[in-house]
């Protein structure tokens, strides 16, 4: 198995090399103050604010489960003061935000923010950063150094805010739009700009095998080769076949992974098995609902069916 490198440490000062085990073996829960997707955008009009009090709940469930990480999806949920033009009528003030992972803190939960930066008018993932993404805001916009400045301006936002001790999750799957060559290209400069603030990139790593998302794999397999190595790969498959190939490239070629199950008892344990016998570091948990109260009992109720499955 492969260990973290020293130089890597040294980049990286606050990541500590995790062990399998109850101790370090990461169990993780996504949560979405917003989030941008074909179906989520069919009532973006009737979506309604994050609301707090049904995050502190969630966060209760995932300590009770030991639970040990929080992915926040903020996407434009959140009202940010360098760009205050991306605020909707579901904004929250940045202020909830610091209360929430104040919150999970607290519970011995690791803060973990997320935007997603994959390009795709179909599934829309990067639309939250209307008028900035793709071609909504002309087509000067796309993968230019203007879409760059401000991504990082927001990046930016979000750190200061959530602390991340390790992490910065930039998405990047189910992207459509962009060749082989600017696929590989954003990656480095969203890798390249964390690094530089002393975290670790994670990306979602498409596994898919059906007629439509075969193109997400390949652009994957493609750019694997190109990409820096100590990026966190998130490899999902809420369905059908474990990607065993998949696994195993990621541990020959020098990955880190987690594996993203989805909901299924059967495929959660067997996804459990397959990580830890090639030698992954944790497991994310999501529902794709947001926040709110009309969605809590069956976000808590996940939490504690389901999350003692992943105890290591």
């Amino acid at each position: 198995m492969r260990t973290i490198k020293k130089e890597q440490i040294m980049k990286y000062p606050n990541d500590k090399v995790p062990e399998n085990g109850q101790g370090g073996f990461i169990r993780g829960f996504l949560i979405h103050m917003s989030h941008y997707d074909p179906k989520w955008c069919t009532g973006k009009e009737q979506e309604k604010p994050f609301n707090p009090d049904t995050a502190q709940k969630v966060i209760d469930a995932l300590a009770a489960v030991n639970m040990n990480m929080l992915i926040v999806d903020c996407a434009d949920g959140v009202k940010y003061s360098s760009h205050p033009e991306l605020k909707r009528h579901y904004t929250v003030p940045m202020k909830t935000l610091e209360e929430l992972v104040n919150y999970a803190r607290a519970r011995n939960i690791e803060i973990v923010p997320k935007l997603n930066f994959a390009q795709s008018g179909f599934h829309r993932h990067n639309h939250w950063m209307y008028p900035y993404n793709d071609y909504t805001g002309g087509m000067d916009i796309f993968e230019s150094e203007k879409y760059w400045k401000i991504g990082f301006e927001l990046i930016d936002e979000l750190i200061e805010v959530c602390k991340p001790e390790r992490f910065f999750h930039i998405g990047m799957d189910e992207d459509n739009d962009r060749s082989f060559r600017q696929f590989k290209e954003a990656i480095k400069i969203l890798h390249d700009g964390l690094a530089a603030r002393k975290l670790r990139s994670i990306i979602w790593r498409d596994s898919r095998q059906d007629p439509r998302g075969e193109i997400f794999t390949e652009k994957h397999n493609a750019v694997e080769d190109f990409i820096p190595e100590d990026i966190i790969r998130i490899i999902w498959r809420y369905s059908g076949n474990l990607p065993e190939k998949t696994l195993v490239n990621s541990v020959q070629k020098g990955f880190d992974f987690w594996g993203a199950p989805g909901l299924e008892t059967e495929n959660i344990l067997a996804w459990k098995q397959a990580v830890l016998r090639y030698g992954g570091k944790g497991m994310i948990m999501t529902k794709w609902v947001k926040c709110v109260k009309e969605n809590e009992k069956e976000i808590l109720r996940l939490i504690l069916d389901k999350g003692k499955l992943y105890l290591s």
